[in-house]
């Protein structure tokens, strides 16, 4: 289930240095997310970074990228091997 930002977002910038997948970047109006490298910080942390630090609450899970905790984890894995 990969996050996405709401229209709520500030543009505070605190979400995009915590991401640990750098999936976060400017957008024209707000943040966004790439599903493609979100993994909810999975293999990271306990609970996704942007979500603990966000002071608007504006990061749900985006309801067009679901994925399971396995899937998620074999994303981190592909995104991290070298």
């Amino acid at each position: 289930m990969a996050l996405m930002i709401t229209d709520e977002c500030i543009n505070c910038d605190v979400c995009e240095p915590e991401c640990p997948n750098a999936a976060i970047y400017p957008g024209p109006d707000i943040y966004v997310i790439d599903p493609d490298l979100c993994t909810e910080c999975k293999g990271h942390y306990d609970r996704p970074q942007c979500v603990e630090v966000c002071p608007v609450d504006c990061i749900p899970v985006n309801p067009d990228h679901i994925e399971t905790e396995q899937q998620l984890l074999l994303k981190f894995q592909q995104l991290t091997q070298d």
